[in-house]
């Protein structure tokens, strides 16, 4: 019998020496890097969760807002983000000037179609805010001066924005920027 066992152990002994075979240091320095990694992961854990928004903070990255009382002609200025936002209501005569428009000609060339949401054609929402320094323009208030092509005019500068919201003459170099929005339902949008 002890030719077998020493058999066995001049065995083991080879084996270890070959690289077959998991040797009980190998075994040691994994758990230790696996129990690394998880003790790193537990202590990041909350301070990457801690980073994160707020619940009043996010109730206030969304703004929804109902269109129903919103006549075709009209517009209205809600906030979101503390910025404001046009919501206007494009008549058939307004939707048809924009798209007589060539769009090679603007200076940032986007259809109607591209700034409103299929379905709610005559919805074109845009954000408040000149895209040259940031002034807020006229057009959605009534009595308003709307500029040269009938959609927004900041009087800062002179920017002229058409119907579409679309940059024509000024300084700016941008359209009014159309932020991300859903229809909730057929009378409620939701911005942001």
């Amino acid at each position: 019998m002890t030719e077998s066992t020493g058999t066995a152990d001049v065995d083991g002994v080879a084996a270890a020496e070959s690289g077959e075979g998991v040797r009980r240091r190998d075994f040691i320095n994994i758990a230790a890097v696996g129990a690394a990694g998880v003790g790193g992961v537990v202590t990041l854990l909350p301070l990457v969760s801690q980073m994160a928004p707020s619940k009043d903070v996010l109730a206030e990255s969304s703004t929804e807002l109902d269109v129903s009382a919103i006549q075709p002609g009209q517009a209205v200025k809600a906030v979101f983000r503390k910025q404001p936002v046009f919501v206007r209501n494009l008549t058939a005569k307004e939707i048809e000037e924009a798209n007589a428009v060539d769009v090679g000609s603007l200076r940032d060339p986007q259809t109607l179609a591209e700034r409103t949401k299929e379905g709610h054609e005559n919805w074109l929402i845009t954000m408040g805010v000149c895209t040259h320094l940031g002034c807020v323009p006229l057009g959605a208030g009534e009595g308003e001066n709307k500029g040269e092509f009938g959609g927004y005019f900041c009087p800062c500068h002179g920017s002229h924005y058409d119907t579409a919201a679309r940059i024509r003459k000024g300084p700016a170099p941008l359209n009014l920027q159309v932020p991300e929005y859903e229809f909730t339902s057929d009378t409620v949008v939701k911005i942001g």
